[in-house]
């Protein structure tokens, strides 16, 4: 009700103001009209009577004075003849008992010999004079006065307020109706309906928030709300898990507690990590800027861990839109919905980002770890530049943690191998891990690097290094022993140099337990519809375009499937959504076109009518477009030729909450080793490929679920939080260390 009364008088007030002024104006336009038509017809009239009037008044000719005065005068308009010395003569009859007093204007008329005109009230009403002196020879020998009754004006100015007035009340009563009628219908009734969900919401009733009249009045507000319900359910559902896991005596970690945890280890120091990826970069389509969530297995990690533990994370600001939404130092808070953390954008040069990323770390360290024959090439330029954007990283984080005592950083895969080093130079009391995400080879195969002292002695810059798996642990100890002086403590699994001891240990990565906080509500029809196909089974591959991930050993196993199992061509299909990656290094574009030509030549061999048995997807998908391809598929393929871990297949198997479907897993990678529950194969086997399709669709219900139940009690025991309270709580305990190398980092 207030709320109406103090709208109704923001409308009422102006308009009073406004038709007030208007009105006054109006009125006093009529006046001035009215009084000008009186004034005109008074001047016509006393110019043509003053002629007639003139010659009789010299001849003392009062009686046809009077008869010109009573055939011009009437109740409404008077005529008055005055002499020389401002005796009345004649008069209208009607008017002559109103002229007993003399007129101020007579005796000012005949002395200035000259008109005089103006409003005067005689009797009881206003009357407009004119007077006109009647000149012979150049003096004055009387005065004519013309008497126009002027009441009408007033009555005139009144009817006229009074229909101003009476528009007024109109126009505020019709507004104030049709005010009231749209804020019930657009303000009071969708607020109503917006407390109403919340009130649902809050008793634990999710439900799809009610349509809004106005989405850019209501939308905001929605979203608020939306996004406060979601915490509210998230915070509700990580209580009763607490709840529930305390009862049952288990120790599962969730984002609460690891937020907690981390909140314990660190006090108010943020967590600092360092990627070359960014979260989530902005883009153009169009005139609009949109965020993207790209395609790399760091940020399907990292995000969650930063969602709860908060803090700084650095990285190249790669999107073309970048630099439109950050502040004066590169910043932007994230998520844009609901902002937890802060993320520090670094921009690099064409020549930076050739040499140093697409040079030495994807066509350098990246096929020199994975070992899968694909020959790594290194330049000297492509080594400065990687050095030059180790050197510009390091700058930045210094930076975020100059007013931050015992700080922690967590520096993320083979982008960064020198950054540990440079960081600790500058800042010893910083707590650095480096977490390597791609396998570590042999020393064999790492030696062929030229610069693998100054990469080792990067590395060994960081308090700790964490691999996926003990063996990639072991490869790199054993890499250590034989490239650069150091003692080696293989019972510890550490390394000491230049009396700096670094802990070397594996940390199996994963992913948070809930793929993404609100699943679409596709089902397997409408994503079977959307494709085009009518399939009794449906395969999924889920990767970047890499030449690690086995993609045309995969097509080819899907070939070797159906000629060796004829009876399933027609009822089953295998998408493969495919995000090309690193299109600037030759390798990645002839891999694209292979994909292009192999799965062109399969369906061309195999395909009849609308039937295909591969569908290729390119293009960038993010997590709600991936999310209905692993619920509804029969089974995944994660077939890498070599990974240190792969994330795909724990998405998988976090999605299936129906318990149901069927994981293929290489064996080479580093998942294998805790999804033992899954199909593992050889990559490079396509008879023992194609066996497995065959085995996944044709596997016993029972089976199936007893399979899937177990990786999902793996997936959900072993998450992104637990990695993350692992890798943070053996950080933090690690005693801190003052480096004191010298200038070449020997000692």
């Amino acid at each position: 009700m207030r709320l109406n009364l103090r709208l109704l008088a923001a409308i009422w007030l102006p308009i009073m103001v406004v038709l007030g002024v208007f009105a006054y104006v109006s009125v006093g336009r009529e006046h001035a009209r009215l009084s000008a038509e009186l004034e005109r017809r008074a001047w016509l009239l006393g110019e043509g009577l003053k002629e007639a009037v003139e010659p009789l008044l010299d001849r003392g000719s009062r009686a046809q004075i009077e008869r010109i005065i009573q055939r011009f005068g009437t109740s409404a308009r008077g005529v008055a003849v005055y002499d020389r010395t401002g005796a009345l003569i004649a008069a209208t009859p009607q008017w002559a008992p109103l002229l007993k007093a003399p007129l101020p204007a007579v005796p000012l008329a005949l002395t200035d010999i000259a008109p005089k005109q103006g409003f005067q009230t005689l009797g009881d009403r206003e009357t407009h004079y004119y007077a006109v002196p009647l000149v012979t020879d150049q003096r004055a020998r009387g005065v004519l006065v013309i008497l126009s009754d002027a009441t009408h004006i007033d009555r005139a100015r009144w009817e006229l307020a009074q229909q101003h007035l009476i528009r007024f009340a109109v126009l505020v009563v019709v507004l104030s109706l049709i005010t009231l009628f749209v804020v019930r219908r657009s303000v009071t009734h969708p607020l109503n309906r917006l407390a109403e969900w919340t009130r649902q919401l809050r008793a634990g009733q999710p439900g799809p928030p009610p349509p809004m009249p106005d989405p850019d009045l209501f939308g905001p507000l929605a979203s608020e709300v939306r996004d406060l319900a979601r915490s509210l359910a998230k915070a509700r559902m990580a209580i009763a898990e607490e709840a529930r896991l305390r009862l049952r005596g288990e120790a599962v970690w969730t984002e609460e507690r690891l937020a907690q945890f981390a909140r314990a280890r660190l006090g108010d120091r943020p967590l600092v990590v360092v990627s070359n990826r960014e979260p989530l970069s902005h883009v153009r389509r169009g005139r609009a800027i949109v965020p993207l969530t790209p395609a790399s297995g760091v940020v399907t990690a990292m995000e969650p861990v930063m969602r709860a533990c908060g803090g700084v994370w650095v990285a190249h600001g790669s999107g073309d839109a970048d630099r439109e939404v950050v502040d004066e130092n590169g910043m932007v808070r994230l998520p844009p919905d609901n902002p937890r953390y802060t993320l520090k954008r670094l921009w690099l040069s064409e020549e930076e980002e050739a040499g140093y990323y697409y040079g030495f770390a994807n066509e350098g360290l990246w096929p020199l770890c994975h070992i899968v024959h694909a020959r790594p090439i290194f330049r000297p330029e492509d080594w400065r530049q990687y050095s030059v954007v180790n050197a510009k990283f390091a700058d930045a984080v210094l930076e975020v943690i100059a007013e931050t005592e015992d700080p922690a950083i967590l520096i993320q895969d083979y982008h960064f191998a020198l950054l540990p080093r440079l960081v600790k130079e500058k800042r010893p009391d910083a707590r650095v891990a480096l977490f390597w995400h791609i396998p570590w080879p042999n020393p064999e195969a790492f030696g062929i690097c030229p610069w693998q002292t100054e990469i080792l002695d990067g590395m060994l810059g960081a308090d700790l290094v964490g691999f996926h798996t003990q063996f990639h642990c072991n490869n790199f100890l054993e890499t250590v022993d034989r490239v650069i002086e150091a003692r080696i403590d293989w019972d510890h699994f550490s390394v000491a140099r230049n009396q700096r001891v670094t802990l070397v240990q594996p940390f199996p990565i994963s992913v948070a337990p809930r793929f993404i906080d609100e699943p679409p509500t596709t089902t397997r029809a409408a994503l079977l519809q959307e494709l085009g196909i009518d399939v009794e089974f449906l395969g999924v591959g889920v990767e970047r375009i890499d030449y690690t991930k086995g993609l045309p050993e995969r097509f080819a196993a899907i070939r070797r499937f159906f000629s060796q199992h004829p009876g399933y061509v027609g009822r089953l299909t295998f998408v493969q959504l495919a995000a090309p990656s690193r299109s600037r290094i030759p390798r990645y574009r002839a891999l694209e076109e292979e994909l292009d030509q192999l799965a062109g030549q399969i369906n061309g061999e195999l395909g009849r009518g609308n039937w295909r048995p591969i569908v290729l997807l390119k293009g960038h998908h993010d997590h709600r477009d991936v999310w209905p391809f692993y619920r509804w598929a029969d089974f995944c393929m994660v077939t890498a030729l070599h990974d240190g871990m792969n994330l795909v297949a724990k998405e998988f198997v976090s999605v299936r909450d129906d318990g149901d479907g069927v994981l293929i897993l290489s064996r080479f990678t580093g998942a294998a080793r805790e999804l033992r529950d899954a199909l593992l194969v050889n990559p490079y086997d396509a008879d023992e490929m194609a066996e497995a399709i065959r085995g996944a669709i044709e596997m016993p219900s029972g089976e199936r679920r007893s399979r899937m139940a177990r990786m999902r009690q793996t997936v959900r025991e072993h998450n992104i939080y637990r990695w993350a309270g692992l890798l943070l709580g053996e950080l933090a305990g690690l005693p801190a260390q003052a480096d004191r190398a010298d200038a070449n980092g020997r000692p």
